[in-house]
């Protein structure tokens, strides 16, 4: 049949996009045609399934779609580039809802005649996609703050977590060999939703970034699952890249942190410890305040500037700022660099996301491994806000838990300048070393201010 030949057509060349554009978005250089190629693949998957099947509702898809649009465009418009991190968890959110939902119009219009795979894919699919939904609004509730960033613990977490888990694969199993039991698909939706719930719960904010990939694994996962009930193959080759994908960076994520699945899900780093951020060090050093003009003073002869940005430069949203402190720094000769830590901010790539949105040269951008040998030869290292990937403590304290994490080695510059609003810790809940080095000048401020000054003071000289 020629409409149908064409539809697979259509289908694999949104599936090459597809592949094509987790590969250019692998690199910062080719990001933006990584994504313009997975926009065009989803315009092409969309409309060859429209083409594939005998449509009779188009009301409805129009609606779906004119409601989708309100929603999503309100989001990629007006949504600052600080955000972007919520804004995933929210794609995730909708992403997990519609594919568990699916699922269930799916077990609804064929059951009981159900055969044993089907039904197997259709109980992973609402799994997943359910406990991806509350998931991700719980991850969405803690990036916006709507929630406490810090992990929510209790006694017994992690059992009764997994208890709800246990109930939801069970509950799941026995659908598939017995898919006559209607009565318990809600019983079994309403475990996937808890677990989704719990699994957030427990979890600190320093831990997002790969939490939200790991989201992105399930959702991917679930989406595949569907196209093993819809026998959609574009729909399985788009959710397997989407899963895996998701998972390889989660892995990478974990590596960045020297840290374990088990231990970003269950271990509820980000508790507060006694004395943090009390301003004073076990040794007994305290942090020495500086201003503004005190620190414009090292820049003078300074040949190399590292810039080590974090959360902090997102929350006052100072990329402009960073980017206007580096163009005067490099009209007196100064050779200015960016460390980018592959977990600093609140999902992958956050950092690189905010400086390309302010025009950072891609050149200036450098990862930990390349840029961490030049920190000997810095002569100032100026910290935006990052706060756990710089602290030594990952180095010297084995009962941190931080200790094992790659960091960027800041503390190896010959002046180090931190930016940061308080003395509150970071995610992880411990004091940075950083600031009570000698060579360190705390300068305390929002961090756009205390740029936009500092570029200010440096004109002047």
């Amino acid at each position: 049949m020629p409409g149908e030949n064409l539809v697979q057509y259509i289908y694999l060349l949104s599936a090459g996009l597809f592949i094509l554009s987790l590969k250019w978005m692998s690199e910062v250089k080719t990001s933006r045609r990584g994504n313009w190629a997975g926009m065009i693949a989803m315009v092409l998957a969309v409309a060859g399934t429209l083409v594939s099947f005998d449509v009779r509702g188009w009301q409805w898809i129009a609606l779906a779609l004119v409601i989708g649009s309100l929603v999503g465009a309100p989001m990629a418009i007006w949504m600052p580039m600080t955000a972007v991190p919520q804004r995933t968890a929210l794609s995730h959110a909708f992403g997990g809802m519609a594919a568990g939902l699916v699922g269930t119009a799916e077990y609804y219009l064929q059951a009981p005649h159900i055969d044993t795979f089907t039904m197997g894919a259709l109980a992973t699919e609402m799994l997943l996609g359910y406990l991806t939904f509350t998931g991700s609004l719980m991850a969405f509730g803690k990036l916006q703050e709507i929630i406490p960033t810090r992990p929510i613990v209790y006694p017994g977490r992690n059992i009764v977590s997994l208890g709800v888990l246990a109930t939801a694969v069970l509950l799941g199993v026995y659908l598939t060999l017995n898919p006559e039991a209607t009565h318990l698909l809600p019983v079994f939706i309403a475990a996937a939703l808890a677990f989704g719930i719990l699994l957030i719960l427990p979890i600190g904010g320093a831990d997002m970034p790969t939490v939200i990939a790991i989201l992105n694994s399930y959702a991917g996962l679930s989406s595949s699952a569907m196209g093993f009930v819809m026998n959609n193959k574009l729909l399985i080759v788009a959710g397997a890249l989407d899963g895996s994908s998701g998972l390889i960076l989660s892995i990478l994520m974990c590596k960045a942190m020297n840290r374990s699945f088990a231990n970003v899900l269950f271990g509820a780093v980000g508790t507060i410890q006694v004395g943090a951020g009390a301003g004073t060090s076990p040794t007994g050093k305290t942090v020495q305040g500086y201003t503004v003009e005190d620190a414009a003073t090292v820049f003078d002869g300074a040949r190399l500037v590292v810039v080590a940005p974090g959360y902090g430069m997102a929350v006052a949203q100072a990329q402009h700022a960073v980017k206007e402190l580096s163009n005067v720094l490099a009209a007196r000769g100064t050779d200015v660099k960016f460390a980018i830590h592959p977990v600093a901010g609140r999902m992958p790539g956050h950092m690189n996301v905010l400086l390309a949105e302010a025009d950072v040269p891609y050149d200036q951008l450098w990862e930990m491994e390349k840029v961490n040998p030049l920190f000997p030869e810095a002569d100032v290292a100026i910290v935006v806000g990052a706060n756990d990937v710089t602290n030594p403590a990952a180095r010297t304290k084995t009962d941190s838990p931080l200790y094992g994490m790659p960091i960027l080695d800041v503390d190896k510059a010959r002046t180090i300048i931190f930016i940061k609003r308080s003395m509150n810790p970071g995610f992880a809940g411990i004091d940075n070393e950083l600031f009570y080095l000698d060579k360190t000048m705390m300068v305390f401020g929002d961090a756009k201010k205390v740029i936009t000054d500092l570029v200010a003071s440096l004109k002047e000289h």
